[in-house]
């Protein structure tokens, strides 16, 4: 065979081994699909994956600081306030971070805004 071949067929070789090999550090999870289908959740350490048929989601682990838009909220006796405020969560099952809800980030965060809103508008000043 040409050396040029072998040399191309190495290096396709190589890049596919080094994309299966993933690192996870001690506050991450990756969540490993295989085809589609879950197989579950992995890691802390060294993740080996099948080249083109598993995919991995990571997911941290470590305590999440997610600021609150202001919010316009009219109290029980109709006084009118401005609140802010500030979230503070830690994903628990990756794999239910990942499966179950579409963004887990944008859902905390519509979360915490409308139980802000009903807290502060069932109180009176």
């Amino acid at each position: 065979m040409y050396p040029s071949i072998l040399l191309t067929i190495a290096i396709f070789v190589i890049l596919l081994l080094a994309s299966a090999i993933r690192i996870l550090r001690e506050y991450e999870r990756g969540v490993i699909f295989r085809l589609g289908r879950l197989i579950g959740a992995k890691g802390p350490g060294l993740i080996i994956l099948i080249p083109i048929v598993d995919r991995m989601v990571k997911v941290s682990l470590r305590t999440i600081v997610m600021d609150v838009p202001p919010q316009d909220i009219i109290t029980k006796d109709n006084v009118s306030l401005k609140v802010n405020a500030v979230v503070y969560f830690r994903v628990i099952q990756a794999e239910k971070a990942i499966v179950e809800v579409e963004d887990f980030l944008l859902a905390t965060s519509q979360l915490s805004q409308t139980t802000l809103r009903s807290v502060v508008g069932q109180s009176q000043l």
